[in-house]
């Protein structure tokens, strides 16, 4: 379904912030990998953490849940025996699970989105996976994938952190379960640091044991380590909640959002100086984000690989600002949904922003006077991509109509309910 964003002028309320997506898909997956029962509570509800239930449900986990938890009776080192996995179009899912498969002795990871997650490499995990001894059959580094694993042993792993932090993370969910300790050494560099931050936050609190360097960059794991089973709590979501204090910045405004803790390990929260820096009325206390947005922004200078799940509504936010902002290091959105910089870039323009991108920077100058609007854009399959290009939206000044629009379920599927109740003026359209 397509959405249509009208200019809104004026956006005020108060709404909490849905439960953060990463925290749940991880804190899922070392449920399943417990052996016993552990409490989440206040999961996400999305497409990818609706993957995450489904897949280790198929891998042997029990699940119960209602309105405010899940129960989970997890599968330990012996998930069930499984011939395919349906992981959606989540990528973490994906990554995560290949490791995972690594246990059973054979497992296809089906391509349901060619367009989209069909089309993203996988090749590092993989050649990864083989080091541990395990065969994977492969579409040149794509879906269709097989895992055929079984007996997988540690050791000394070599794995490139370049283009994606999932592979890092699905090793170290792996290999406190071997038999053997290993080393795990990233190659190149190593992007969304802060996320893998996130993940040894989450291993620690399932009672896991992980040596890691200052820099992120090397790992000893003792193996035969068992997961915990423990009670857990989601945190609030700044990816989401971005674009949500993205738009309350672009506009006249008196919008709080609640459950944004301060202190969270959530690259995202940049989310909060970046508005500071470009002078954005802005509080927050005790959890609580307050926006008085006046319209007016300042442009800056961000380095975004801090905080990459935000880096689209920062620019939708810049499309607005007084003077050039620039984005940088930011080439790993190009392999996500869809190629974040040219798709997203591509878009905006149709809108009337004034764009420009290099191979890892994306380069804003502003117009405060707004934009023209007045056209259909895609959003490429993209949640993240249609959050930000509905921040455009709201300030442009003519409607837009977001093709796919649906596709925001992915992460945030009450995002347009949110805006709604903040007044904005969006409406679903066949």
């Amino acid at each position: 379904m397509d959405v249509i964003v009208t200019p809104t002028p004026v956006l005020k309320g108060e709404i909490q912030a849905l439960s953060s997506k990463n925290y749940t898909t991880r804190y899922l997956l070392v449920a399943a990998l417990a052996e016993g029962t552990s409490t989440i509570h206040y999961p996400a509800h999305s497409e990818d953490s609706d993957a995450m239930r489904r897949c280790i449900r198929d891998l042997g986990a029990v699940i119960e849940e209602d309105e405010t938890k899940i129960v989970v009776t997890g599968f330990g080192r012996s998930p069930r025996d499984v011939k395919e996995l349906d992981v959606g179009n989540a990528g973490a899912v994906l990554r995560f699970l290949m490791a995972v498969a690594a246990l059973c002795p054979g497992v296809t990871f089906i391509n349901r989105y060619p367009d989209s997650l069909g089309k993203r490499p996988h090749d590092d995990l993989i050649d990864a996976l083989g080091q541990l001894g395990v065969e994977v059959d492969h579409n040149e580094g794509r879906l269709p994938i097989t895992i055929r694993g079984g007996r997988p042993k540690g050791g000394k792993i070599r794995v490139s952190g370049s283009v994606s932090s999932q592979y890092l993370s699905a090793l170290l969910f792996l290999t406190p379960l071997l038999n053997e300790d290993s080393e795990i050494e990233v190659l190149n560099d190593l992007k969304s640091k802060v996320v893998i931050g996130q993940t040894l936050e989450v291993l620690e609190q399932a009672g896991i044991v992980v040596e890691a360097s200052e820099d992120l960059m090397f790992y000893r794991v003792p193996g035969r380590q068992r997961y915990q089973a423990k009670n857990y709590i989601v945190q609030g979501d700044y990816p989401g909640s971005a674009a949500i204090l993205a738009a309350a910045a672009v506009t006249q405004s008196d919008v709080t959002v609640h459950r944004l803790e301060a202190n969270s390990r959530q690259g995202e929260r940049a989310i909060i100086d970046v508005l500071r820096t470009m002078e954005v009325p802005l509080t927050q206390e005790n959890g609580i984000v307050r926006v008085k947005g006046n319209g007016r922004l300042k442009a800056l200078e961000f380095d975004g690989d801090k905080a990459t799940d935000a880096v689209l509504a920062m620019v939708a936010a810049a499309v607005f600002a007084e003077g050039t902002s620039r984005f940088y290091d930011v080439e790993n959105l190009r392999y996500k949904e869809c190629d974040r910089i040219t798709d997203y870039l591509n878009e905006l323009r149709k809108a009337g922003a004034n764009v420009e991108e290099r191979q890892s920077e994306i380069i804003v100058h502003g117009r405060p006077e707004g934009v023209e609007g007045g056209v259909e854009i895609n959003a490429h399959y993209d949640h993240r991509v249609i959050m930000a290009l509905t921040v455009v939206g709201l300030r442009a000044k003519s409607p837009i109509r977001i093709r796919d629009a649906h596709h925001v379920a992915k992460s945030y599927p009450q995002y347009f309910d949110h805006l709604k109740a903040l007044g904005a003026n969006v409406e679903w359209a066949d």
